[in-house]
């Protein structure tokens, strides 16, 4: 794996594209301080120019080479969760570039809990902008090969580290206003925040622009349908078309594909399980909405927005 990654390290210092791994989803990667890099990631993918990127940093040491004003709470929260699937918003040092943060005053830092990202990233020397490694709005990656499905050549190199042990996106934290807020549930756990900053989360500012809070975000090409418990045999009858159940339940004649009822185990499935639905030729996949607690939060929030 070294050669793959001083390989890595060559095309991003080029301004070439890597997409690598993470413990959430496969990132596409440029290096954050050239803008000429980052605009390539907004065209291989077709994202809006306004909507930020993360920057993802080999260790919590680099915040204030990208933040100022970072607040003790922030500091502590990074300190508690990093490496991890946690971004942290904050106030953007000079420097920073608008291609980065969407033209906002504020940038998105985490650092990633997998080997192989940490590597690259603490061989490349700086801070990769890299979101989901897919076209916009499409399902996010969590192997290698829904990387070279979805990008093909519009990626210098593809470092595969596996499938992604956590399978959902980091949730992101505004501490950019007067109080913590949550922008995107995802996959730390909100509960587990609170309790460590000894307070509730604040409902997101409006306004602020943060990656993967679109209403429409991570759907397949079939129509998804997130329903309660109580809705789901009425919906998939009520359905036409080649239908689906993406669950862990049976409808007696329909097919299913199986998102087990573990919320830890359905985050590490739910994407791929979304992809298959494509794959099999589907029009229409029913699931049913876990409860909205702990990782369940996120998956309902990932379903919805598939479902918009």
């Amino acid at each position: 794996m070294q050669g793959a990654i001083d390989e890595a390290v060559e095309a991003l210092r080029a301004g070439q594209l890597v997409a690598f791994p993470t413990e959430t989803v496969y990132g596409l990667g440029a290096d954050a301080r050239a803008d000429a890099a980052v605009r390539r990631v907004f065209a291989a993918k077709g994202r809006p120019a306004d909507h930020p990127l993360i920057v993802h940093l080999g260790s919590v040491d680099e915040v204030d080479a990208w933040a100022t004003d970072v607040p003790d709470a922030a500091r502590a929260l990074l300190e508690r969760f990093s490496p991890g699937p946690l971004t942290v918003i904050l106030k953007r040092a000079e420097g920073v570039s608008d291609v980065v943060t969407g033209g906002q005053p504020t940038v998105g830092l985490r650092v990633p809990d997998h080997p192989v990202a940490l590597a690259l990233l603490r061989a490349f020397g700086s801070g990769i902008a890299a979101p989901s490694a897919n076209r916009f709005g499409s399902v996010s990656p969590t192997t290698a090969a829904h990387v070279a499905l979805e990008l093909g050549d519009r990626v210098a190199l593809i470092l595969d580290g596996g499938p992604c042990r956590v399978g959902i996106e980091s949730t992101i934290v505004d501490f950019s206003g007067d109080a913590p807020a949550l922008l995107r549930p995802g996959g730390l756990d909100v509960e587990a925040i609170e309790a460590a900053l000894g307070r509730p989360l604040a409902d997101a500012p409006a306004g602020l622009r943060a990656p993967g809070t679109l209403a429409s975000h991570y759907a397949p090409s079939a129509r998804v349908l997130a329903v309660d418990a109580r809705e789901l045999d009425a919906t998939v009858r009520a359905q036409a078309g080649r239908v689906v159940v993406l669950g862990h339940r049976d409808v007696e004649g329909i097919a299913r594909i199986d998102l087990p009822e573990d919320p830890r185990a359905a985050a590490r499935r739910l994407y791929a399980a979304l992809r298959e639905v494509d794959e099999r030729g589907f029009d229409v996949a029913v699931v049913e909405l876990p409860a909205p607690v702990g990782l369940g939060r996120a998956i309902a929030d990932r379903l919805r927005r598939a479902s918009t």
